[in-house]
């Protein structure tokens, strides 16, 4: 019978993982626990195996016990309760026969990543144990998270293309749990979209395809953000949603270790959140700094002036704040409190950069003069220039690809991250120059450089 833990007054969510362990601490339960804690829940481990294991391979592995396994899960709730659990290494029959005994003593939401094999290549689920997997684990989950390779193991068949997944989500379902999603990564397409089936409806949750080597333990991560989600109360279709933002940005910024495939990083989430409100200050302070220049007004262009300050790991015009209806100045700066996604213009500046291998975080317009070139040029700053009127239709005709292709083409002129870029302006386009850095008061020592140019 199910103990009710919160009556005793626990209110911090517990999650369980009953998983392998990665000695490289990309995967298995190191992933889970970082991901539990990004996403403040209490994580909890029965181990089942522990694997020798780095970046690039898997050279030994040993089982738990099965007893052990169960031991582990029961003085678990004995004492801390479940909110929610997810299994992913289970090895043998044996461990999966524990698993299930011991799970159906329990109905909290459990969450079933069925891991086959590492990113190495190397098998984390003997063959013989598949079926008991299927057979003993799927009626028993609240959703599982196979990919593209998993997913075709289980239902027998090819899936390359989304109307195949979308059949292997019906198969799948079949076998007994109340949802699946079938994760994307390995699904060709520009977009990485993971399928959500509950047997009722299919929703799509989609991303851009991230180009990247740190790709470590994204499954284990995923399917512990899911966990983590639903102990705090969320529902599956919500679970997923978020997990998906919270795997995205883990990839995007993963950590470029080892010579394999380097782990993901699912604190990025949590920095990035964290930061919020500094970065608000930060950027407010800022601007009450510029204004107590004396010549700033000489910066301002016709349109207005605009400075963004970024997340550590932004992923899209909401995660870079800026001030809304720009800057403006009428015997002195005129200016509201910054607020996050309200220029999409000096955003895709930084968001471009960042794609390029840029860690830029920070951005202003100011008004073009020839002389503030060759001052910035002296000062030992990179520029880059991009010329507006070659630009390519099939560019124009697209809303925001301007500066996505202006950034490009300045960082192929200066020969890396520029850490200012220009442009001459075209027919109803004001020339512009914008000042780019790392950080804050960086930005504001290249301004602070331009005062005999427009004093």
């Amino acid at each position: 019978m199910d103990m009710i833990t919160h009556e005793i007054g626990r209110i911090y969510p517990v999650a369980l993982t009953i998983a392998g362990s990665d000695s490289g601490g990309g995967a298995g339960i190191q992933a889970d626990l970082k991901t539990f804690a990004a996403l403040q829940v209490h994580g909890t481990v029965a181990l089942t195996s522990i694997t020798a294991q780095n970046t690039y391979e898997v050279t030994m592995v040993q089982d738990i016990s099965p007893d052990m396994v169960e031991e582990q899960v029961r003085v678990v709730y004995r004492d801390l309760g479940i909110d929610a659990a997810k299994s992913g290494m289970l090895h043998t029959t044996e461990i999966i026969d524990a698993v299930s005994k011991v799970l159906n003593e329990y109905s909290f939401p459990y969450v079933l990543d069925p891991v086959m094999i590492a990113k190495s290549g190397a098998k984390l689920l003997m063959d013989e144990a598949i079926e008991a997997l299927i057979d003993k684990l799927f009626p028993r989950a609240s959703i599982v998270t196979p990919n593209r390779f998993e997913a075709e193991r289980i239902v027998g068949y090819k899936i390359d293309s989304i109307s195949d997944a979308e059949k292997a989500l019906e198969d799948i379902i079949g076998l007994g749990p109340e949802a699946v999603v079938i994760k994307g990564g390995h699904i060709e397409g520009e977009y990485s979209i993971d399928i959500f089936y509950d047997g009722k409806s299919i929703e799509y949750f989609k991303a851009p395809r991230i180009e990247s080597r740190t790709t470590h333990g994204t499954g284990c991560s995923f399917s512990a953000a899911i966990t983590a989600f639903l102990a705090r109360g969320y529902s599956l279709r919500e679970s997923v949603e978020n997990a998906k933002r919270f795997i995205t940005i883990s990839i995007a910024y993963g950590l470029e270790l080892g010579r394999g495939s380097g782990p993901v990083n699912p604190m990025a989430y949590i920095f990035n959140e964290a930061s919020r409100i500094q970065v608000l200050e930060e950027l407010y302070r800022f601007v009450k700094r510029l204004s107590r220049l004396e010549w700033i007004g000489n910066l301002i262009p016709e349109v207005g002036m605009n400075i963004t300050y970024s997340t550590p790991y932004p992923m899209n015009i909401n995660d870079i704040a800026a001030f809304p209806g720009r800057i403006r100045y009428s015997d002195g700066l005129i200016y509201s409190y910054p607020r996050f996604g309200v220029s999409r213009h000096l955003s895709r500046y930084i968001l471009k950069l960042r794609e390029l291998g840029s860690y830029v975080r920070a951005a202003i317009n100011i008004r073009y003069v020839d002389e503030a070139i060759g001052a910035l040029k002296s000062l030992g700053y990179k520029i880059g220039f991009y010329d507006r009127r070659l630009e390519p239709d099939e560019v124009k005709r697209v809303e925001g690809r301007t500066i996505e292709w202006g950034v490009y083409e300045a960082y192929k002129d200066a020969g890396g991250p520029p850490d200012v870029i220009y442009h001459l302006g075209d027919w109803g386009k004001e020339p512009m120059i914008v000042l780019l850095s790392e950080d804050l008061d960086s930005l504001y020592n290249m301004v602070s450089g331009l005062e005999g140019i427009y004093i």
